[in-house]
């Protein structure tokens, strides 16, 4: 979908990271270009979740002498652990967009009903057990909080250092720190959102999605403003923000 920006105009609240708005208009939409490290939250929140079951209902096993771990003693813990960093993993260096990214969920559907017809799933459930995958809680926590802290730096600091600021006549791009913005007029402004990757924007980013600007005119440019949260939202507030004209 694209939208092109002609005669802003109105005043009222700002429109926020979360998606918040207070009642009447909006003034300005901020969009916040993430880094990819905010798919990788799977990671250390199933990692915290494991942990807390290892905890709860893991063993002390003895490695050497007097030196003691915690462990659960059933290696499914370990092996659904594995596969959801390995999904987050394909997930974020792989791009599924659009029609792909239903295709490879039409193929794994059929997969599976081809492999029940077929009786295969007894064998590779039988199988299962027999691929051992141990982690201790220490290893649990310490991926986890590694990660967390990765994750809130990016999420909360780091993403927030330059963003474009969308008021009425006007789009900015300031930059938090060393100061500075460039600004262009939104006459010619065409706004688009790009194809959305299912895995990776509905199922981890809960709705995120890549947008692009392209500047009209003499000074023709195109941006590009990866994984920005709410994106539809955004694109919606945007198309009604940019029918008003500036005070």
């Amino acid at each position: 979908m694209a939208e092109t920006i002609n005669e802003p105009q109105g005043t009222g609240p700002v429109v926020t990271e979360h998606g918040g708005e207070k009642p009447e208009h909006v003034s300005a939409i901020h969009l916040i270009s993430h880094s990819p490290i905010f798919y990788w939250w799977p990671v250390w929140f199933f990692g915290f979740i494991m942990a807390g079951i290892t905890w709860a209902m893991g063993d002390k096993v003895e490695l050497g002498t007097g030196f003691w771990i915690t462990v659960h003693p059933n290696s499914i813990l370990g092996l659904a652990y594995t596969l959801i960093v390995f999904f987050v993993f394909l997930v974020t260096n792989m791009s599924l967009r659009g029609l792909i990214s239903y295709m490879v969920i039409m193929f794994g559907l059929f997969i599976v009903v081809l492999f029940a017809w077929l009786g295969w799933w007894d064998d590779i459930l039988f199988i299962i057990p027999d691929i051992h995958i141990y982690m201790n809680l220490g290893f649990y926590l310490a991926i986890s909080i590694l990660t967390f802290i990765a994750w809130t730096l990016s999420f909360f600091i780091f993403d927030r250092l330059d963003y474009w600021r969308i008021v009425p006549g006007q789009v900015t791009l300031e930059h938090l720190v060393g100061g500075g913005e460039e600004s262009h007029d939104t006459t010619r402004l065409v706004f688009e959102q790009l194809h959305v990757d299912f895995f990776k924007h509905y199922l981890l980013g809960l709705g995120a999605g890549d947008l692009k600007m392209s500047m009209g005119g003499s000074s023709a440019k195109e941006y590009y403003i990866p994984n920005v949260l709410f994106a539809d939202y955004k694109v919606k507030k945007i198309q009604s923000l940019i029918k008003r004209k500036p005070e």
